[in-house]
């Protein structure tokens, strides 16, 4: 009961950083259960299966605030979900020895993605409106697709960044439709986890409680997203993800890193991500303290050209 407990919770606050940061729901549940000993396909079925059930919240929550672009939503989702279709069926194949460390690898790629993109880089306004084609978003969505079954997570961390590095979105609507289209990909890679693997290694009292988790926090994503730093969230999510895969992998036969070892890795790891988040709040701050006064100044230009038409 404790574990299932433990597991809501992590559903809950894993969902509360998808939903308002469009990734990392996948990725953060999927490296909990990793850390337990589940075997690395099954915690990827496990997660897949209960978010059929929090993409569908979530979708219909930021729906419901007018934060999906159903465009976006077809031209990803459907070329994602023919994606997470075929990372499942090579997860399944591939040996539990095998499968950990390379999961670890690709959930530890991805939380440095995170890290480093919400860290250093800000959001581009200047293409907004601007289409986006399906050129573009099939072969993405594709490639996130089968990440996302492979690492148990990757949907958001690959597809929200590329569609907010372009700038043709507004960040709120980037967040709902990539969690939208979410919903096509975890269907399918359910699906093809099913079909390779049946039930085996599949604990459907996880399934629930990380169901459970998701469902309570879908509507209160969607609702932050309109108010929460994406920035900071970012740096901290992508922290975490960062060291607890780096110490699955230092612990693993591929590396099978010395105690002192791990620990001054532990210890850099831990020092960048307080810088990486320091930075973060700065930057954010900065950037909501520069908002106020440009707005401000607007006004008292336009009183200056009305005395002073020259």
């Amino acid at each position: 009961m404790r574990k299932l407990v433990l597991l809501a919770l992590v559903g809950l606050g894993a969902q509360l950083v998808d939903g308002s940061l469009g990734m990392a729901y996948g990725v953060t549940s999927t490296t909990l259960l990793l850390a337990i000993g589940t075997n690395p396909a099954a915690a990827s079925a496990t997660v897949h299966l209960a978010e059929i059930g929090t993409t569908l919240a979530s979708g219909a929550s930021h729906w419901k605030f007018g934060n999906v672009n159903w465009p976006v939503v077809a031209k990803i989702g459907i070329p994602g979900a023919f994606g997470a279709f075929a990372g499942a069926t090579f997860l399944a194949s591939l040996d539990t020895s095998v499968a950990a460390p390379v999961m670890s690898l690709i959930l530890l790629t991805l939380g440095l993605y995170v890290l480093v993109r919400f860290t250093v880089r800000g959001l581009r306004t200047d293409r907004l409106g601007h289409p986006l084609r399906k050129r573009f978003l099939a072969p993405l969505g594709l490639v996130a697709g089968f990440v996302d079954a492979t690492g148990g997570g990757g949907w958001g961390p690959v597809g929200t960044p590329a569609i907010l590095a372009s700038g043709r979105l507004e960040p709120r609507k980037v967040i709902g439709s990539i969690d939208t289209s979410e919903f096509l990909v975890s269907v399918a890679a359910s699906l093809g986890f099913l079909l390779a693997l049946g039930s085996q290694g599949i604990d459907f009292a996880w399934v629930g409680a990380l169901l459970l988790g998701g469902l309570i926090a879908a509507p209160i994503a969607a609702w932050l997203v309109r108010h929460i730093p994406p920035r900071v969230l970012g740096s901290l999510v992508g922290g975490v993800i960062v060291i607890t895969n780096a110490r699955t992998l230092l612990k693993s036969d591929w590396i099978d890193a010395s105690s002192g070892t791990r620990w001054i890795a532990y210890a850099a790891i831990y020092a960048v991500w307080a810088a990486a988040v320091a930075w973060s709040v700065r930057a954010h701050r900065a950037e909501r303290d520069l908002a106020p006064a440009t707005f401000d100044e607007a006004p008292v230009r336009e009183r200056e050209l009305e005395a002073d038409p020259v």
